[in-house]
């Protein structure tokens, strides 16, 4: 009696797990949708002003840490960043965002240069560094994993193909969380 109790509650409770991971999964999908679009809205929202300066807006970074969220703002330039290329660039940024007032919640508002271990963003990014090593972070698992390393080997409209240990992936430049070029000293 205990034992054919103890296979019903085993049974049930996988299947209960299986569940929870299936609608964990789900969940992180749709909130990568959103944090996507939030993304989305602050490229097109700031493009215009970080380029009346003189910068490129490499990419924009959100993230939502519970009430409190970071904006990171990646300005780049042929001549460099600077300090006070950073600091002009979040004053104007800032000036925007206040005015438009995109985000709900508190928020902190980081500006940088994208670094050696830049961040990608955009198909033309990933094109530019073909042949380069890169990691990305998936949101959906390609080949078994969501974190992945390898050399960049060709860009097709918004497909990515990522050399991993000798195997071509071909990946979906919407899967990519998040996408860094591996820097090499």
């Amino acid at each position: 009696m205990i034992t054919g109790f103890f296979v019903i509650w085993t049974f049930k409770n996988r299947v209960f797990l299986r569940l929870v991971r299936g609608l964990l999964a789900l969940f992180s999908f749709f909130w990568g949708s959103f944090l996507a679009t939030i993304e989305s809205r602050l490229v097109e929202m700031l493009t215009v002003p970080v380029e009346a300066l003189g910068f490129e807006l490499w990419g924009i970074e959100f993230v939502h840490a519970g009430r409190h969220s970071i904006v990171r703002v990646f300005i780049d330039s042929e001549k460099g960043i600077f300090i006070e290329d950073c600091a002009e660039t979040s004053r104007q940024v800032s000036a925007v965002l206040d005015v438009e007032d995109p985000i709900t919640t508190e928020y902190t508002l980081e500006v940088s240069s994208p670094g050696v271990d830049r961040p990608l963003f955009t198909a033309a990014q990933y094109q530019a560094y073909i042949g380069e090593d890169a990691k990305v972070q998936l949101t959906m698992p390609v080949a078994g994993s969501r974190n992945l390393k390898g050399v960049i080997s060709k860009v097709e409209g918004q497909i990515l193909t990522l050399n991993v240990d000798g195997k071509d992936l071909i990946i979906a430049l919407d899967n990519i969380r998040k996408g860094n070029i591996i820097a090499k000293f």
